[in-house]
């Protein structure tokens, strides 16, 4: 909290400051550091002014080659866009599946020892610290260009975050039912499915269709590195300057997902 300082007025009568001379004196040099830093960070970045002050020509000239859209392409792009999708949901399933042990695990009250919770925390950090970028390329190596690279990298990215979500939502929960069930003799399992899965529901329903949505999102980039999807035909057409059909699949893109975000706060809506 910070401390108040009087000092006498010009009238001669006491004023209220909400800082004293030493705190005005440290925001200030913290205020002055933080600009030097800032300032740095953008004189590192070595940035041509001559292409910015082009920029916006070159907008113009790109989004005059872009419209109108190739319409005829519509079709091209509908099985891309479906893989799209599928790889979505299949992404998101998987990393359920996943996060569900890792959840238990990362929470303090579920959790069998030290070692395990550290173990649950390492991995819901290691996932989450990994671009889906990267995991793609990883699993493009592994296995090929294709969509189940695509599934494997959106799956083990949200891996992270579903984890520690539920994670929290377990820490949460009310422990009068899993004493209760525990009193009579109930195995752990059943433990865990009477007494802790129907408090996380709502939670575990909220944090899959989030997380579904954010993965439309991603599956429409990883073509880019070979993981399938409609990416695939976005970075081809780049490459060959059809402009036309880049923004006929930019629109495409932008339609999904405005639907997953639909269906997602739909969804999340029900359990709020």
């Amino acid at each position: 909290m910070a401390s108040k300082s009087e000092f006498s007025g010009a009238d001669g009568g006491a004023e209220w400051e909400r800082f004293d001379t030493r705190q005005r004196l440290v925001r200030y040099f913290l205020t002055l550091g933080v600009l030097v830093i800032l300032a740095a960070a953008w004189r590192s970045m070595d940035i041509n002014y001559g292409y910015v002050a082009s920029a916006p020509n070159e907008v113009m000239d790109l989004l005059t080659r872009m419209y109108p859209p190739n319409v005829t392409y519509t079709s091209e792009i509908v099985g891309p866009l479906l893989e799209t999708i599928n790889i979505s949901i299949l992404g998101t399933a998987l990393a359920i599946v996943m996060a569900l042990p890792v959840a238990f695990l990362s929470a303090s009250n579920t959790t069998p020892n030290r070692w395990t919770y550290l173990f649950g925390k390492f991995i819901v950090s290691f996932t989450r610290s990994v671009n889906v970028i990267i995991w793609a390329l990883i699993f493009v190596v592994l296995f090929g260009p294709g969509a189940l690279a695509g599934v494997l990298a959106i799956a083990v990215r949200s891996v992270g975050f579903t984890a520690k979500l539920l994670g929290e939502a377990i820490e949460e929960i009310d422990r009068g039912p899993v004493e209760a069930i525990s009193a009579t003799g109930a195995s752990t399992f059943q433990m865990f499915i009477y007494g802790i899965v129907p408090q996380i529901k709502p939670a575990f329903i909220s944090v899959a269709t989030f997380r579904w949505d954010i993965n439309v999102r991603a599956s429409t980039i990883i073509g880019f590195v070979g993981a399938g999807g409609i990416g695939v035909a976005l970075q081809t057409n780049i490459n060959y300057f059809k402009w036309d059909a880049v923004l006929t699949i930019l629109i495409a893109i932008l339609g999904i997902v405005l639907v997953s975000e639909g269906i997602s706060a739909y969804l999340r809506g029900k359990v709020s």
